[in-house]
Parts: structure tokens; C-alpha cells; sequence
């Protein structure tokens, strides 16, 4: 089964489109996500509900970051940044996400 020149150049400019929406939309929304985690903690630590210092914070962001670096650049050696199309589609994700 042979495929026409045609159809490989549709899927060689579609494919990186589509994963550029959807990394733009998955990054939308976890910045979202995030931003409204970091809202809600402190609302709790300024009601005292919850009591956090610098220095657990601090403890704990040194050891969860190695962990995040290595699945965050394990996730960015897969990504097509190269193409145009990955980046118009990432460009259109963050914005309508």
C-alpha cells in the first residue's frame, strides 16, 4: 500500500498543528490550575486554617523540583519546536484554551 505525496505532506503539517493545540491548551490550563492553588493556600494560611513557614515551603519546592525538571524536559525533547505549525497551533491553544 503506497501513500500519494500529497497525503504525507498533510500529515507532516497537521500532526505537529494539532499537538501544538493541545500543548497550548494543556499549558493554559494548568497555569490556571496552578495560579489557583497558589490563590487558595494563601487564603488559608491568611485565615489560619493552614500554617506554612519559608523554610517548609523552601524544603519542599528543593525536593519536588529535580523531579519536575526531569519529566518536564523528558516532555520537551518530544516536542516538535521546529515546526511552524507546532507553533502557530501552541500560539492558538494558549489564546483560546
Amino acid at each position: 500500500m503506497t501513500t500519494s505525496p500529497d497525503l504525507a505532506s498533510m500529515v507532516l503539517i497537521i500532526v505537529p498543528l494539532i499537538i501544538g493545540l493541545l500543548v497550548g491548551f494543556i499549558v493554559k490550563h494548568t497555569v490556571k490550575l496552578v495560579f489557583a492553588i497558589a490563590v487558595l493556600a494563601m487564603f488559608l494560611v491568611f485565615t489560619g486554617f493552614i500554617s506554612i513557614t519559608y523554610q517548609e515551603i523552601f524544603t519542599q519546592v528543593l525536593m519536588l523540583m529535580p523531579k519536575i525538571i526531569a519529566i518536564v524536559s523528558g516532555v520537551i525533547e518530544m516536542l516538535p519546536f521546529s515546526s511552524v505549525t507546532f507553533i502557530i497551533g501552541l500560539a492558538v491553544g494558549l489564546w483560546t484554551g
